[in-house]
């Protein structure tokens, strides 16, 4: 019986459809099944939608819908995606269904009996955006890191006592240097752990729109304890699959899965996960994707003109898995070109097309040694491919075929055709024969990257069965049999127009996003808005010290994503410090010498540790990104707006 491989996706948040940064961490997870299956294991791939707390709540009110009609749609639009797309899904869990709450329920049950949970009363600041308190704000604090306003919140929640688990997880890394990779997420968690641990809320009173806890009050989890034990839900019927081998997940998540997660786990006397792997951000032209930006980058449309192999191949050999990367369409379509249809494509076009032309579509016999580094490459690929370094596996196979692509010019079969002398024949025997074995050896190493291609190009070689279903443990040169009839050769990668395909692309995502838009209830244009806010006095607003001013200097905060820390001078004799929750709108270089609206005579507050001496005017809608306020005019530095 194979030795089993249990492997996840992140369990996806559906306050949004999903988009291409979804799909990258499915897509990799897809690959990493199709190598362990290569491999002789008896994988299983789960993935699912997380579907309860605050957010989602408030999403589904914003679209007409409850919150059980909101989920079930987006829900559906990730399960359609990842069959568009081939992956190949085995279970599919979703937080709201009655077995993950029963499971939820279980895991709180025995971190209760073993001690490890308490009911305790909490006062304070609770981003609603994030899903979290806010450490130390005061009432009226933004967020660090999203930059929203945070609310005031008192509570009887129930504690989980993480504090009691710092030793444990130390001892857990310690014991286990590859629990958490890549080694930068490993260093972060640690400096986490180190700085000591305080007991987390794991329940809410505030909200309706979560799993009911098995005590007295309208106690629901957190959505963090509960999405995360689905992990747990998507097996717990199939006996041995628990612990997981490997947690696929986001970097901006590795808190939750790598201390909270195991912490949990430990708690209630069960098996932690073997490993988890977090990846970077996508990003797209240099900024992170994201829903307010409005710079979200649909899979569907790339699907739709260039094929899922197209997208897979992209992410993969482009980005350092690991690491953040960036996507653009001119790349995407300039890589498609380069290595699928001018390297793998060509190679095989050509070779078949020979065999074809020369020898009637019958594989020659070859007496004479391999002319390539065979093994080499063979060996590393799959070592890559085991560290989950995907993009050095695809450079390892192209280093193979641009090989065979130099010893087909060299040998020059076109002009061996011709030649009748027995040598030259077995020449042109040689070359056709290593030219289809490399190409057979290429499409068994990409197939977990390039499954549809490599199975079309399996097939024109002659193959039996599936591409997949070979072991990379008998992969050796020689394999392809003398005499092995191949079918008719047909292009697998047509090279592609640059400018009608990235045209094609973004129609088709405009199309795309508003179908998305319909499905969820959401207006495509506002009819008008209602000025809620309660009416002040005259005397009120001249409180508020509005003045011009002009950016010096910027740059990110570090450890946020969201807040841009600004020097801007307003005419007084040293510039302002300003944190502003903008990051994901404007870079540091769009805002140097910008001019702005700032709120003067705001009361100083510290954001990341940084103290903010007033407030950069924006504007923004629900879910929108913020746009600053600005001048059409010439206006000096220093002017108050009246």
């Amino acid at each position: 019986m194979s030795e089993k491989y249990y492997l996840t996706t992140p369990i996806y948040y559906v306050n949004a459809a999903p988009h291409i940064g979804h799909t990258y961490t499915t897509i990799a997870a897809d690959a990493i099944k199709r190598y362990k299956t290569m491999q002789g294991f008896n994988v299983t791939l789960a993935t699912g939608t997380d579907e309860h707390g605050q957010k989602v709540e408030r999403s589904a009110k914003a679209t007409n819908k409850s919150p059980e009609e909101f989920t079930d749609l987006v829900s559906e639009e990730f399960r359609e995606q990842w069959k568009k797309f081939n992956l190949s899904i085995d279970r599919f869990q979703r937080t709201s269904d009655p077995k993950h709450r029963e499971t939820v329920q279980w895991l709180f049950k025995r971190c209760l009996d073993r001690g490890f949970i308490y009911p305790s009363s909490y006062t304070g600041q609770y981003c609603t955006s994030c899903e979290l308190y806010v450490t130390d704000a005061k009432p009226g604090d933004p967020c660090p890191d999203c930059g929203r306003p945070t609310e005031t919140v008192t509570e009887e929640n129930y504690f989980f006592k993480l504090s009691a688990f710092e030793d444990k997880l130390l001892a857990l890394f310690e014991a286990n240097p590859g629990f958490l990779e890549p080694a930068i997420r490993r260093n972060e968690a640690l400096a986490f752990l180190k700085g000591g641990l305080k007991d987390l809320s794991i329940t809410r009173t505030t909200i309706k729109w979560g799993i009911p806890v098995p005590v007295p009050g309208n106690h629901v989890f957190y959505v963090w304890f509960d999405a995360l034990i689905a992990y747990m839900t998507a097996v717990k019927d199939t006996e041995g699959l628990w612990p997981a081998d490997l947690h696929l997940i986001g970097k901006e998540i590795v808190r939750f899965h790598a201390i909270f997660w195991p912490a949990f786990l430990m708690a209630a006397d069960l098996p932690v996960p073997k490993k988890i792997f977090a990846h970077g951000w996508l990003l797209f032209e240099n900024d992170k994707m994201s829903k307010s930006r409005g710079n979200i980058v649909r899979a569907e449309p790339i699907r739709e003109v260039m094929g899922a192999d197209a997208l897979r191949y992209f992410l993969l050999r482009e980005i350092v898995f690991g690491s953040d990367g960036t996507f653009s369409f001119d790349a995407l379509v300039a890589r498609f070109n380069s290595d699928l249809a001018n390297g793998l494509g060509n190679l095989a076009s050509r070779t078949l097309s020979m065999i074809h032309q020369y020898r009637g579509g019958i594989v020659p016999a070859s007496t004479e040694e391999c002319p390539f580094e065979v093994r080499k490459a063979i060996a590393a690929t799959l070592t890559a491919y085991e560290n989950f370094e995907f993009s050095k596996a695809l450079e390892a196979v192209w280093g193979l075929i641009a090989a065979a692509d130099k010893f087909i010019v060299q040998q020059a079969p076109w002009t061996l055709a011709k030649k009748t002398e027995p040598e030259l024949i077995a020449k042109l025997d040689h070359t056709l024969y290593c030219a289809a074995e490399v190409v057979r050896i290429a499409t068994v190493l990409l197939a977990p990257v390039l499954p549809e291609s490599c199975d079309k190009i399996w097939a024109q070689l002659g193959m039996p069965g599936n591409v997949g279903g070979v072991h990379f443990g008998s992969l050796e040169w020689g394999q392809l049999a003398a005499g092995q009839l191949t079918n008719k050769p047909e292009p697998v990668f047509m090279r592609i127009d640059p400018v009608p395909a990235i045209e094609k692309m973004r129609e088709l995502e405009i199309a795309e996003t508003k179908r998305q838009n319909l499905l969820l209830g959401k207006l495509e244009e506002k009819t008008g808005i209602t000025i809620d806010t309660p009416t002040i006095a005259i005397d009120d607003f001249v409180k508020i010290d509005l003045r011009v001013g002009q950016v010096l200097s910027a740059e990110r905060v570090k450890g946020s994503d969201k807040l841009l820390h600004m020097k801007i001078d307003i005419g007084e004799s040293q510039p302002r410090t300003i944190v502003g929750g903008i990051a994901e709108a404007y870079t540091a270089e769009q805002m140097l010498g910008r001019k702005v609206v700032i709120v003067a005579n705001l009361a100083p507050r510290k954001l990341k540790g940084i103290e903010s001496q007033g407030m950069v005017v924006a504007a923004s809608v629900e879910g929108g990104k913020p746009v600053i306020a600005g001048f059409l005019e010439e206006i000096p530095i220093g002017a108050r707006l009246k």
